[in-house]
Order: structure tokens, then C-alpha cells, then sequence
């Protein structure tokens, strides 16, 4: 039950992180934050008992910086949904391909990198688009930013879907 996730909310109701319930129910204890949710029960100590949190909030607004997302192999293939972007077939079986090629002076950024599936990266080979007689379908992009990225792939608790502004009720 101690590690049993807990939803973290700030000061306006967005969802911050997830914590477990020993360090919730510490932020609880010292006025840090309020309990919101809890359907779990209680935890029973010789001088008392402590609700289980599963949502607190916290008492002060922290300003968070929005982390722009990490240029990798696997966010590049989620940001081009796993679609080669020179034939446009959906396969699990890319590589990266550089727009510019980097011997040609192109860098490792997010506009010149790309999802492309073997075939289409051995034909296009060290060269550009253009030169190899290709074309990207659209203008390559930096993913946009995702406050809510953190929480998009782990489980969600039955009680945290109202907190939750892009679930589906």
C-alpha cells in the first residue's frame, strides 16, 4: 500500500507528478498539501489513523518549466507515427534518416531529422531529397510541447480521470 501511486496536482488543479503514498501522506503531515481524494482506506498507526491518499493538492503554485522533448529515435518515430515519411508506409522497421545529410554540413536537429523505412533510406543515400528524386509530404517539425507528456503512458487510477483534462470521461 506505501508505494501505491498518488496523484499530484499543484495549487490550480494540474496534474503535476505522481508520487507514492508514504511520500503523500508526508506533504499531508507537515501542511505541504490536502487530501482531495481518498478511496483507499486508512492506514492505522498506534496514535492514529491517516487516510490513504490517491489525489492531493498542493498548497503553493509551483512554476514548472515545460521541458521541450529530447531529440531520440523513439520520439522522432512517435512525432512521424511510425510512417516513412519519403513513401508513407506504417511499419516498425525504421531508421532515422538526416533531410541534409551530416557529411553535407546538416545538423542533428529536429527539422532535418526523419522517420524513413530501409529502402527508402538506402535509395536516398547521402544525398538530398531533391537530388535523389523524393519529397517529404509536409515540413518536418519539432513535436509540439506536452505539459501532460509524463502522464500520457502510465496507468491511470480510477479517481484521477476528473483531473485529467485530455481523458476521455
Amino acid at each position: 500500500m506505501i508505494s501505491t501511486p498518488v496523484l499530484v496536482l499543484n495549487q490550480n488543479y494540474q496534474p503535476l507528478n505522481v508520487c507514492g503514498v508514504r511520500r503523500a501522506v508526508v506533504l499531508l503531515d507537515v501542511g505541504k498539501a490536502e487530501l482531495l481524494e481518498n478511496g483507499r482506506g486508512a492506514i492505522r498507526t498506534p496514535r492514529s489513523t491517516v487516510p490513504i491518499p490517491s489525489v492531493i493538492r498542493l498548497i503553493y503554485l509551483i512554476k514548472r518549466p515545460i521541458l521541450q522533448r529530447r531529440l531520440s529515435r523513439k520520439e522522432v518515430f512517435l512525432r512521424d507515427n511510425y510512417t516513412c515519411l519519403y513513401c508513407g508506409r506504417e511499419t516498425k522497421q525504421l531508421t532515422l534518416d538526416h533531410v541534409m545529410p551530416r557529411y553535407r554540413g546538416g545538423a542533428h536537429t529536429w527539422e532535418n531529422v526523419v522517420s524513413a523505412c530501409s529502402t527508402c533510406n538506402h535509395r536516398k543515400a547521402g544525398n538530398t531529397p531533391q537530388e535523389a528524386g523524393m519529397h517529404l509530404p509536409r515540413e518536418v517539425r519539432p513535436p509540439r510541447v506536452n505539459p501532460y507528456s509524463l502522464f500520457i503512458h502510465k496507468p491511470m487510477q480510477d479517481g484521477w480521470h476528473k483531473f485529467m483534462p485530455w481523458m476521455d470521461k
